[in-house]
């Protein structure tokens, strides 16, 4: 088993998932945050941590393009290991719908 970072993550990135994680498994995108499947130890703290409860175990249904999403993005995506402020306007996109189609970007993080 591992975590799946899932679509409420778009346009929303909160890091507080980041913070929690024991083994720095999570990767930057531009809008997003994914899990490394491989580097996931199934722990289980980022779930809670998540605002925007993006974050799932992946043996919930439907999750199979998400799964692929979080392990192709992790490939390229820099590893991030420290917690920053999410966008401003992150609560305004938590809870929308269509995000993917819309604001999903493959590029990478923008780090400070």
């Amino acid at each position: 088993m591992t975590y799946v970072v899932t679509e409420n993550c778009i346009k929303c990135k909160y890091m507080d998932c980041v913070e929690v994680c024991p083994v720095d498994c999570f990767y930057e995108g531009e809008n997003m945050l994914v899990i490394h499947p491989d580097e996931c130890i199934d722990c289980g703290v980022c779930e809670p941590e998540c605002p925007a409860e993006a974050i799932k175990p992946d043996t919930e249904p439907n999750l199979e393009q998400w799964l692929k999403l979080n392990a192709d993005m992790a490939q390229n995506w820099p590893n991030i290991t420290v917690k920053r402020e999410g966008p401003a306007d992150a609560k305004e996109w938590d809870g929308k719908p269509g995000k993917f189609a819309e604001h999903f970007s493959q590029e990478p993080g923008k780090g400070d």
